[in-house]
Formats: structure tokens, sequence, C-alpha cells
């Protein structure tokens, strides 16, 4: 695996409102993403974790184009794509790809899986018919589907199924980065575990490089080579993923790995049940995990922790005053 960033990320930014009215009042805004710095290097998984709310897919929108940062810097293989925004997007595309939540409704209902897979060949690689053929069934191939599949609509295919085909297009046009937002969060967990074995064979076939979205925290510890986690729109801790599930140094991603399910635990740590989420309309001024924190104090209160690595360890980095130890 090279060192070479792939993508990097430079204190981006994504606010949703603001501005003001036609008689001149302020409008809300939310900040959906703040200050988010991370780096992704060439055929490595990285996990991005966190509740929901927490910014996850609108990080990886603005990742694919599909949504514009408000502020920062989004360079792609060298390419910045904020400055670049609306020129060479067929380039962009082809490059990076995006597989959906919903494996269904990311499916034209009216389209049979040849026409939607055919798209990206004939638009982003311009193949003519015969190279086409041969590269849908590579495709199929690749998902563990049959050929004869290719011409049934997406309403005949369970839900695996349609998430495999989503993969596939993906796959079509060659791209070296694919973000895959929930790719499994709504599949059954036989299903779930035959789809992440199939994105592990694929990321080693095609030479690929992902950034991984989910809440799962049991996926995410499967299929990353680091994690970043996420609050209130913020990188609050990230590290190589062995190191933050075994040696977690945020105490939000300690309250996450404690709230999981796992085997051999008899009951579930929980937060107490009159616990306040911070407002996204008036955020505090401090750490946005300050009212939930049971290691907090005025300092925190007053001011935005970086994202800071202990001592002789920049590798794993954690946005918090009073961090646990690394063990």
């Amino acid at each position: 695996m090279s060192d070479a960033p792939l993508l990097s990320i430079e204190k981006a930014e994504r606010v949703f409102g603001g501005g003001r009215s036609l008689f001149g009042q302020p409008k809300p805004a939310v900040h959906a993403v703040q200050d988010v710095t991370i780096e992704v290097r060439k055929g490595e998984t990285l996990g991005v974790v966190g509740e929901s709310g927490c910014g996850k897919s609108t990080l990886a929108r603005m990742i694919v184009g599909l949504d514009a940062p408000t502020g920062g810097r989004i360079v792609f293989d060298g390419r910045d794509l904020v400055a670049e925004a609306g020129h060479d997007l067929r380039r962009l595309s082809r490059e990076v790809q995006y597989v959906f939540q919903d494996p269904v409704a990311s499916l034209n209902p009216r389209k049979t899986i040849r026409t939607i897979l055919e798209a990206p060949l004939r638009y982003l690689l311009d193949l003519d018919r015969p190279a086409r053929e041969k590269r849908l069934g590579e495709l199929m191939d690749a998902v563990n589907l049959a050929p004869e599949f290719l011409d049934r609509y997406p309403h005949e295919f369970s839900g695996g199924q349609a998430q495999r085909i989503g993969i596939a297009r993906a796959l079509a046009a060659d791209p070296k980065l694919i973000v895959l937002d929930e790719p499994v969060s709504a599949l059954d967990v036989s299903v779930q575990a035959q789809v992440l074995n199939i994105l592990d064979g694929l990321k080693d076939q095609f030479g690929l490089t992902y950034v991984f979205i989910s809440h799962d925290l049991s996926v995410v510890e499967s299929v990353s080579d680091r994690v970043a986690v996420m609050y209130f729109g913020r990188i609050v801790e990230i590290g190589a993923g062995k190191t933050i599930f075994r040696s977690p140094r945020h105490p939000y991603t300690h309250l996450l790995l404690n709230s999981a399910p796992a085997p051999g635990r008899r009951s579930l740590i929980a937060e107490d049940a009159n616990t306040e989420l911070p407002d996204p309309y008036n955020p505090p001024p401090g750490c946005a995990f300050y009212a939930r924190c049971p290691r907090h104090t005025d300092e925190c209160n007053r001011a935005v922790p970086p994202l800071a690595g202990a001592a002789g360890d920049e590798t794993h980095r954690a946005a918090c005053f009073h961090p646990h130890e690394s063990k």
C-alpha cells in the first residue's frame, strides 16, 4: 500500500441554511461538517463511523461531488476538486464512484440492469458494443451474479442482489476510489457478510481504495485499515482500526463501543435518559460532547479541543483535552 494520499480533505466545511431573509433578518444555519481534515492513502479502507446525524453522509457526498463544500479543500489525486468545480466532471465521475445505502431505490426501476450498467461504459469509457458486452460479463462475474440477470429489472432482485448490482455499476467506470455510504445497513446479517466478502475481494482484484461510511461498529472494525470517528460534524478521533477498537482515547468513542452489542456482554452501558444532545442551530462554544462527557472540565466548555496525538504517536489522534490513556 502506497503512502501517497489519493484523497486529502483540508478543513472542509458544509453549512446548510444561513444568510439573511428579505427583511435582513439572519436565517438559522446548520454546520453539518466542520473543520474536517483527513487523508486517504491508495489501497486502504478508511472507515467513518458515528451516530446518525453526525455528518458522515454529507462528508461522503462532498467527496464524490454530489454536494459542494462551503469551505476548505478536497484534493483528489493531486487535483483540487473545489477549485475545479464544474470542470472535467467526466474524469471525476470515472475515477470516484458512490455506492448508496438503499440498493433498490438507487436503481432506475424503468431500466434493465443491462441499460443501467451500460451507461458508464458508454458515456464515461466510450466503449463500443463488443467491448461493452465483454465488460458487462466481467462485471457480473465480479459480483457473483448470473449473466442472464442483465435483462431483468431492479424490482426482480432481493436487497443483497440489488446492492451487488450497485457495486457493479460503481466498478463499471474503472474507478480509483469508491465511497460506500452505509452499503450493508439495509441488509440481513448473512447477506451483509456476503456483500462485505465481495467488496474485500474486489479491492484486491481491482486495486481499489474505499471510504466506508457506517454506524455499525462491527462492520467498520471488520473492513477498515483506519477509522475516523465523527461527532457533531467533526472528526473527534482517528487512527488505525485495531488501535481505535482496542484502546480508544476519546470519551465519545468509549461511549460508542460500550453501547454496541457484543457476545458475552450481559447489558449495554447506556447514557442517562435526560442527557441533552447539542442544538445544531445553537452549537456550544467549546467541545460539543461536553454535556455528555464524564471527564469534562470548565476548559472543555471554553474552547474546541484540537485533534492531537498522544506523546510520540501522531497516528492515533483525539480531539479531547482529557483523553483516555493509550494502552
